[in-house]
């Protein structure tokens, strides 16, 4: 087969699935046509912008601010967003309402998520002393846990995700797990990691950065304990958008957040001096709420009207296989080594692929309008992501990498 018939037909086989895509039209809910016409492969880091939410922001800042000031705690709702919006975010994590509150960012609630789970587990004896910790995982989430090890007086052992079952002991207080791996793409297996945990009397805590929005993640289905994500990746929220914390409801009124604030008080506006904690969801919350991008992050949430995760899961896979697809015929072989996991069960919704000199060539493809990044050392990532993402773009991302590379 010649190379240019290889082109064609890839072409083609872009165009049919494009046209077969039941996600296709949620594209044009996004602000994708700048002038450089870039593929956008970068969402795994900070998601397009979707077309509701300018307006919005404008209508919190100009009315809701501007004319209705503090009347709008009450009548536009900003007291009741970070619940409100926590169960928004709820079915894509496969969560019931009432067990999610948003605000803060990824690491204050990794913080207070790490640091509630020892709490609980000290309940049942002092004998529970020691956190585990993915040993892959992203810097701060490990910063976190050090900090939260020192302050419970813990010992920290990080471990890689896979020999978690093996780690597990009577000590074990809480594990701190990625759902998908930020460099490689590589989806863990929350169930049976999960009831691994839980089988040696201690509590799960879970990081959903790179999945929620990507692919299922089952927390009420799987009896995950305790979670926390951000909001700025997959769901579309903006740059430093809010994360959010998860706390399993019948665990909820035994959580004792590490950061008790005046918004998580019983009586917030009672003033008093003496601390008692909010039920449910609203125990998570610690100061005042960041309504501008908390509310910038609702409007973002309603491009997922109409849509399932496990359609976005499907499409997902789809342009992940056919990039890698495209890139064994495209790429010079021996140039680049896939990191991802070829399994769909062990993939996330992300490419990696390892490369010599991946800094130069992802700057002279974001030159070229194909927008991924680059991770030190080595590692060229590409995130896939289904709602705005087709795969004329993948195509073109693989032809292009691939005249980088020659």
């Amino acid at each position: 087969m010649s190379e240019p018939m290889e082109k064609a037909e890839l072409t083609e086989k872009a165009e049919k699935l494009d046209a077969g895509d039941e996600l296709a039209a949620k594209r044009a809910e996004f602000v994708l046509d700048g002038p450089d016409g870039a593929v956008y492969l970068d969402g795994n880091s900070l998601g397009a912008l979707p077309l509701a939410v300018p307006g919005r922001v404008a209508d919190v800042v100009g009315r809701q601010w501007g004319e209705m000031r503090i009347r709008s705690w009450t009548e536009s709702g900003w007291w009741t967003a970070p619940e409100r919006i926590g169960d928004r975010i709820a079915p894509l994590v496969g969560a019931a309402a009432g067990q999610i509150v948003v605000g803060d960012s990824t690491s204050v609630n990794v913080f207070k998520a790490l640091v509630g789970a020892v709490r609980l587990a000290q309940e049942t004896g002092p004998g529970r002393d020691e956190i585990l910790v993915d040993a892959t995982t992203f810097p701060t989430d490990g910063y976190i846990a050090g900090s939260a090890a020192r302050m419970t007086g813990c010992t920290l052992r990080p471990v890689e995700p896979s020999q978690v079952p093996g780690a597990l002991g009577e000590r074990t207080a809480a594990v701190l797990l990625n759902h998908v791996d930020y460099r490689t793409g590589r989806l863990h297996d929350l169930p049976s990691l999960t009831a691994a945990v839980h089988a040696a009397g201690a509590y799960a805590v879970w990081d959903l950065c790179h999945s929620a929005g990507a692919l299922p993640v089952g927390l009420d289905a799987h009896g995950v304990d305790l979670a926390v994500g951000c909001t700025y990746k997959y769901l579309n929220g903006g740059p430093g958008s809010p994360a959010y914390l998860y706390v399993r409801a019948d665990l909820q009124d035994r959580f004792d957040s590490p950061l008790p604030g005046w918004n998580s008080h019983a009586e917030p506006f009672g003033m008093r001096s003496d601390y008692a904690p909010a039920e449910g969801a609203v125990r998570g919350r610690v100061g005042t709420p960041d309504i501008l991008s908390m509310l910038a992050l609702e409007a973002a949430l309603e491009v997922w009207d109409g849509v399932t995760v496990e359609a976005v899961r499907a499409k997902s896979l789809a342009l992940t296989d056919f990039f890698l697809e495209c890139v064994g015929e495209y790429v010079p072989e021996g140039r680049v080594e896939c990191l991802t996991p070829l399994p769909h069960a062990e993939r996330g919704s992300q490419v990696a692929l390892r490369c010599a000199d991946a800094g130069p060539v992802m700057r002279r493809l974001i030159d070229r309008g194909v927008v991924g990044d680059f991770r030190h050392p080595d590692v060229l990532r590409f995130g896939f992501t289904p709602l705005y993402v087709g795969f004329a773009d993948v195509e073109r991302a693989a032809r292009v990498l691939a005249e980088e590379l020659r």
